[in-house]
């Protein structure tokens, strides 16, 4: 495995920050926001869609525990769909930041793009999950409080299998959009049925 590096900027505190549920028709953006020691190292630790939900669920309280601070942000469907998915996923990392507890002084995002946080700079790093142990490890509290939020949300619409596909558009997913139509919680800007399955309603 690949060995993640602790910091951008050694004589910085940094923030790493990353979002989870991009792709989903149903359910939150989901982002957070990880102050790590510089000295912080785990085996495990790295982008949490290469590891097993196992493993990602063992380094969730380790990651609590050890962090100088961290802070976990839910968009939920309804603002998603009056500001856009990608102006979404910006809003939780901001608002992630702005529940951390200690401030950081610069900010390491994952992805090509960003909207500038107020008076602090920020990085964007691309795979920046799978090179810097902040930003795997809000990877790791984003995807894991989504998944969590999900599984409890599934038990209330169990028919679209979410304990699943956690809202990805998988077959099932849609065949089920299609069967009993969307629910609250799906994204109603999102294309939720396949393009076969528009057909069907021309």
């Amino acid at each position: 495995m690949k060995k993640l590096l602790p910091f951008f900027e050694e004589n910085k505190l940094e923030a790493g920050c990353d979002e989870a549920g991009r792709g989903c028709l149903a359910g939150p953006v989901v982002a957070a926001a990880v102050i790590l020691p510089k000295d912080f190292t785990h085996p495990f630790l790295n982008d949490s869609k290469q590891l097993s939900e196992k493993k990602r669920d063992l380094l969730r309280p380790i990651i609590e525990s050890e962090a100088i601070a961290f802070a976990v942000s839910f968009i939920d469907p309804q603002e998603i769909d009056e500001i856009n998915i990608l102006k979404a996923s910006f809003t939780a990392m901001h608002r992630a930041v702005d529940a951390l507890t200690t401030v950081p002084e610069s900010l390491l995002i994952d992805g090509n793009r960003f909207i500038p946080y107020p008076s602090i700079p920020h990085h964007c790093i691309i795979k920046g999950d799978g090179k810097y142990l902040n930003i795997a490890a809000a990877s790791i509290l984003a995807k894991t409080y989504r998944d969590e939020y999900m599984n409890k949300i599934a038990q209330e619409f169990p028919k679209y299998a979410w304990m699943q596909n956690k809202g990805y558009p998988t077959k099932a997913h849609r065949e089920a959009i299609q069967k009993f139509g969307p629910t609250k919680y799906h994204r109603m800007t999102f294309t939720l049925l396949a393009p076969e399955q528009l057909s069907l309603f021309d």
